[in-house]
């Protein structure tokens, strides 16, 4: 029960509600950037433009805890959500997330309906999973967020995201998507195309029709369809039905700007 039995809970604090689930309430569609640079000034920069969500990845990136942390933080002036993917491992990889008050998780490679309502099980609270309670972290501001609040607010202004990035979860696509608790199904076009073993070819038939499928799927269940894009795609996923599009990325910026001073700096020399 964490720190509930040993802490006097104080009324009228709740969790800070999603702005993600907000926009996607309202039937918009909610704007997502990756950073991969783990320092919080990366994040805020990346805030202050306006994005509904950051993505921040502890799959592939060498982070560690307190800067995820400090990361949420930065996000959150600019009432910005996290999102984070997290390692595939016990349900601390997933909850911890939660509790550092990212308003979204993404589990990578879910591979079929078990995994999904494993992942449901891990990381909802009653009456739709069996996740551990704590409450006093950031999410519970400390436990001063009651204990029937924060189960509530939790289920309701927290997304669980899955990523289909495999075929082996193909077979029990719709079933996933109707699962209850899995907030949104993310389309990942890199390791799907590895999977089926087409290495970025993001334009074979089967990786077409199985990313429009994806947003069907997730669509047709009531749940978010989320993948990635280049800016001039946004359009054609919105009109397959995906509603969260992350466009970019922190590293991908930083690499194009110190590319194209270089070439300025040496065509400034040759003439």
């Amino acid at each position: 029960m964490g720190v509930y039995g040993n802490i006097r809970e104080k009324k009228g604090f709740s969790l800070r509600p999603s702005r993600v689930l907000r926009v996607l309430r309202e039937g918009g569609i909610a704007r997502c950037v990756k950073a991969n640079l783990y320092d919080a000034r990366a994040v805020e920069i990346l805030a202050a433009s306006g994005f509904d969500a950051v993505w921040l990845c502890n799959e592939h990136v060498p982070s560690d805890w307190l800067a995820l942390e400090h990361q949420v933080r930065a996000a959150k002036l600019y009432d910005c959500d996290v999102l984070m993917r997290v390692a595939r491992g016990c349900y601390s990889d997933y909850v911890r997330a939660f509790e550092m008050d990212a308003a979204g998780i993404m589990v990578p490679h879910l591979m079929g309906l078990e995994d999904a309502k494993s992942v449901v099980r891990q990381t909802k609270f009653h009456p739709l999973g069996r996740r551990p309670v704590d409450g006093g972290n950031a999410d519970g501001l400390y436990a001063r967020v009651d204990f029937a609040n924060y189960l509530e607010a939790s289920n309701r202004e927290r997304f669980v995201v899955c990523q289909i990035e495999d075929p082996e979860p193909l077979a029990e696509l719709e079933a996933i998507a109707e699962t209850p608790g899995i907030d949104m199904l993310f389309f990942g076009p890199a390791d799907f195309s590895h999977g089926i073993g087409k290495p970025g070819v993001f334009d074979d038939p089967e990786v077409t029709r199985e990313r429009e499928r994806v947003a069907k799927a997730a669509r047709r269940a009531g749940k978010a369809a989320g993948t990635v894009s280049g800016p001039s795609g946004i359009k054609a996923m919105v009109d397959l039905g995906y509603n969260f599009i992350n466009v970019g990325a922190d590293v991908i910026g930083l690499a194009n700007y110190a590319d194209g001073i270089m070439a300025a700096f040496n065509d400034e020399l040759s003439t």
